[in-house]
């Protein structure tokens, strides 16, 4: 029953997805598909308990608010490693201010100096998206799936505490040194997805949580994971005239690599959903993710080195 559980709330996410691609699609309208929403409706359906969905109200209003700092910040300022700190920064900010736990809220503000989107219209969007994920996840969970999907063993402890605000001492000053020097090589190289917005999500759940035991088998693989759902993403956004067909198959693709790796990795669904939304997506992109997950592991490994040498 469990499995079964499992699988019919992976296709509740799959199928909201897929739903917003088709509103892509009728509407004409690119900003409602937000990547992030990925990986909220992945993370609030699976693990309907969870942080994330024990939050709605905060789910909706937290990506919005720093969707309108992003685009705020991004109206006045071009792209550098200093704009998108200050993003970061406001956006954690917000958070922070919320008490909320909605760490993928980083993205929605981080996106729109990554793209270069200066409409209101985002998070308008992000609002109207966010909004109908609320109301789906309330009548799932009047359904009480928590009697039949884990959220209470090893690897539900483990999300449970990346998803909680952090408590390590000098987890801000990690964070905002690796999201400004990565910015720095992102902006010296015009690759501006080294630092894609959901890495900053991971990197701040990894920073302020460094001795998260098992968080990864292999966290060496995170890079690659990442660079397997943005190539999947690439292409299928190039071979799809249709939101609905390409987002569908790719949210399908991204879970079904995150089930072969055996981990709950939201951020990398979103990773894929990317292309999406780039207006000329190159074969870089996936290029860049690899490169900026592959820093991001270092970053951490030393961090951890530094704060719990024994544990490393």
């Amino acid at each position: 029953m469990k499995y079964t559980t499992r699988l019919f709330a992976e296709f509740l996410a799959l199928t909201f997805v897929g739903g917003i691609g088709l509103a892509v699609d009728t509407t004409g309208i690119s900003l409602i598909l937000f990547p992030e929403i990925a990986a909220l409706a992945y993370d609030v359906f699976t693990r309907p308990h969870g942080k994330w969905a024990s939050q709605p109200i905060r789910l909706i209003a937290t990506p919005t608010i720093t969707a309108i700092l992003g685009v705020m910040i991004t109206r006045h300022w071009e792209y550098s490693a200093l704009a998108v700190t200050v993003v970061a920064l406001l956006s954690l900010f917000a958070i922070k201010l919320l008490r909320s736990n909605i760490g993928a809220a980083i993205s929605a503000g981080v996106l729109p100096m990554t793209l270069g989107v200066m409409s209101w219209g985002y998070p308008a969007a992000i609002l109207a998206g966010l909004a109908v994920l609320a109301i789906a996840l309330t009548l799932w969970r009047r359904l009480d799936p928590h009697r039949y999907l884990s959220e209470g063993g090893k690897e539900g402890q483990i999300i449970e505490t990346a998803e909680t605000p952090p408590r390590n001492r000098f987890w801000i000053f990690a964070l905002t040194a690796f999201v400004f020097a990565l910015g720095a090589v992102a902006q010296a190289t015009r690759l501006h997805f080294l630092l894609f917005p959901p890495l900053i999500v991971v990197a701040y759940e990894l920073f302020g949580h460094p001795d998260l035991p098992g968080w990864m088998s292999r966290p060496v693989l995170f890079p690659l994971v990442c660079f397997l759902t943005a190539s999947v993403g690439l292409l299928l956004s190039t071979s799809f005239h249709a939101e609905f067909l390409g987002v569908t198959v790719t949210m399908l693709c991204s879970i079904a690599i995150l089930r072969m790796f055996k981990v709950h990795m939201p951020p990398a669904l979103a990773v894929g959903l990317i292309p999406f939304v780039i207006v000329h997506p190159t074969f870089w992109y996936p290029i860049s993710v690899f490169l900026g997950a592959a820093a991001l592991i270092a970053s951490t490994r030393a961090y951890s080195f530094i704060t719990h040498p024994s544990a490393a």
